[in-house]
């Protein structure tokens, strides 16, 4: 079963389930991925979105939902800071589970060699060989220290 076809059977489930906020989210999912698919179609791409485009939709929507979250803690509006946490759980229950450390690591060896990693000038291949197969997997705002220090300590 692919992605969509399981959010779309979380969606009219949460319908059954009369759960009114993750229905919502999975409505806020649903009308990012047809979004999604009508640019694509102004483009000229009539074919659906793949499994790892909407991963990096809904990896997307996470980090918007954790800086709103961010920003609503900071002024005080905990009530609206939960409520994006709450989207941010029913979210993730459709993104791949996270890469522990050990696993970025090799990720990021395996990227390196795939590519022919060299110097610093390569960062961006590494960067997006490892978007390309580990969206929703691994914070890249993290890794990409990782993978200029190897580089750097490579060069």
């Amino acid at each position: 079963m692919d992605l969509k076809t399981k959010i779309n059977t979380g969606l009219k489930q949460a319908m059954r389930d009369k759960d009114a906020a993750r229905l919502a989210t999975l409505r806020l999912i649903m009308a990012a991925i047809k979004d999604r698919e009508i640019a694509l179609r102004g483009e000229g791409r009539d074919t659906g979105l793949e499994d790892a485009e909407i991963t990096g939709i809904l990896a997307k929507m996470v980090k918007q939902r954790q800086e709103s979250a961010r920003t609503y803690e900071e002024g005080g509006r905990l009530d609206l800071a939960e409520r994006e946490l709450s989207e941010i759980s029913v979210i993730e229950e459709f993104l791949p589970r996270p890469l522990e450390q050990t696993e970025i690591d090799a990720a990021i060896a395996k990227a390196m060699e795939d590519v022919g990693a060299a110097s610093i000038r390569d960062m961006g291949k590494v960067m997006g060989a490892l978007k390309a197969s580990y969206a929703g997997q691994m914070d890249f705002g993290a890794v990409g220290p990782m993978v200029k220090d190897r580089l750097c300590a490579g060069a």
